[in-house]
């Protein structure tokens, strides 16, 4: 009766793993959630962040530059008019 019931257990080993096999399968295939962000992203974040305001800076200085160049002009040239 021993050896009945040995076989018995290995046939329901044997069984049940056929039957998870699938199961596993797709629990070891399912995809990783992504990784947390790295402080070398977050620095890089801060430096873009800080590299566009700085070029908005930049465009705003040209701007005003660009503005009271041609003010300057127009106040010559009324200048040589008189």
């Amino acid at each position: 009766m021993k050896i009945h019931s040995t076989r018995l257990a290995a046939a329901n080993v044997t069984r049940a793993l056929l039957l998870c096999a699938p199961v596993l399968l797709l629990g070891a295939c399912a995809p990783t959630p992504p990784p947390p962000a790295c402080d070398a992203c977050a620095a890089a974040a801060r430096a873009q962040s800080t590299a566009d305001q700085a070029l908005s800076l930049a465009q705003k200085a040209a701007a005003d530059a660009e503005a009271a160049r041609t003010a300057a002009s127009s106040m010559y040239q009324r200048g040589l008019r008189k």
